[in-house]
């Protein structure tokens, strides 16, 4: 569907998942075209960043961000344009990164905004690797992983948007990098166009067993986005003094209980206690006043092909809630941006 010009679509929660997020609990809705006033610009969206945190907070549960309220349009990073402006730092066709949410237009007084300038050469790559993406890969590994030359590194949803950022920085930084991805394409991308030593592929039946034969030094850094399975089969593999940051755990972002089976927890701080490991969550919010530390080593790398980067773009505002629930289950391969509207 093309982008309207006289209204705005939008994308609200209309009610609260349990377990997996249906259609049912997302409504797109028309609503009249918002219109600037003194110190605010209108900006029209062209491309949406859709991201896994994004299931938290359609839960009303304790969080570290206020949930979605019902009825409210959905939260989400944006790159757009300003259509109108009625703010001296903006200009009528500026791009600006933003959080205008699932919707084609948004208001904003200019807060929060960051100017892409007029002609940025890729600009849905700051809703990736330039972006929280990319910067929540830098600042996880290099400030809680701390990787070191000869190190393994073992990364957990490799090919995605963090985890690819992440395996290539361990390579930049002399690691031997191990991805676990899901499936057969994505473990030949990790290891061929990524330069990983080596991609296990976490469905497979003897996945546990891979995963040591490509780890026969053990496991130094292990940058968490999943949980689950791979965690447990990457615990009897970390080496004394190893470092976790814990970026996600995508596979209990549906959970309504805990997990069947034996309670883990004791054997976890047990090898926590007796290998010396650190463990540390972190919420990229947390490294704000180092973005300008981040901005210019990663386009450096970037450009000079160092690190290389994978969109997935799906055309049309009203195809976001359908490829919000693949990526929860792993069916998107690379950064998943909605593209709303045109670029011109």
């Amino acid at each position: 569907m093309k982008q309207p010009t006289d209204k705005n679509r939008r994308i609200v929660l209309a009610s609260r998942p349990e377990g997996a997020p249906t259609d049912e609990n997302f409504r797109l809705e028309e609503t009249e075209l918002p219109q600037p006033g003194e110190g605010e610009v209108l900006l029209r969206t062209v491309y949406l960043s859709l991201d896994p945190y994004m299931r938290g907070r359609m839960s009303d549960a304790p969080s570290y961000a206020e949930p979605v309220q019902l009825d409210e349009v959905m939260v989400g990073g944006t790159v757009s344009r300003v259509v109108k402006s009625c703010h001296a730092d903006f200009a009528e066709g500026d791009w600006v990164l933003a959080y205008s949410g699932w919707q084609d237009y948004a208001l904003s007084d200019g807060t929060g905004l960051t100017n892409l300038g007029a002609n940025p050469e890729h600009p849905s790559y700051t809703l990736g690797v330039l972006g929280m993406p990319g910067f929540t890969a830098y600042m996880g590994l290099l400030d809680i992983g701390q990787p070191k030359a000869g190190e393994t590194l073992v990364v957990a949803a490799a090919t995605g948007p963090v985890g690819a950022t992440v395996g290539q920085i361990g390579k930049i930084k002399g690691c031997r990098v191990v991805g676990v991805a899901g499936g057969p394409d994505k473990c030949r991308y990790g290891v061929e166009e990524l330069g990983f030593d080596a991609c296990i592929d976490h469905y497979a039946d003897d996945f546990d067993e891979q995963l040591a034969a490509a780890c026969p030094d053990g496991i130094d850094v292990y940058y968490e986005n999943v949980g689950g399975k791979v965690l447990d089969a990457v615990l009897p593999l970390l080496n004394t003094f190893a470092r976790i940051p814990v970026c996600g755990l995508v596979s209990q972002y549906n959970a309504e209980s805990l997990p069947e089976g034996p309670d883990r927890m004791g054997l976890l701080m047990g090898q926590a206690l007796v290998k010396r490991l650190k463990i540390q969550g972190f919420i990229i919010f947390d490294y704000q006043d180092r973005f300008g530390e981040f901005f210019p080593q990663m386009s450096e790398w970037v450009a000079s092909g160092k690190v290389k980067y994978r969109e997935e773009i799906v055309d049309g505002l009203e195809q976001a809630p359908q490829a919000f629930m693949g990526m929860l289950e792993g069916k998107n391969f690379g950064k998943l941006v909605v593209r709303v509207g045109d670029d011109h």
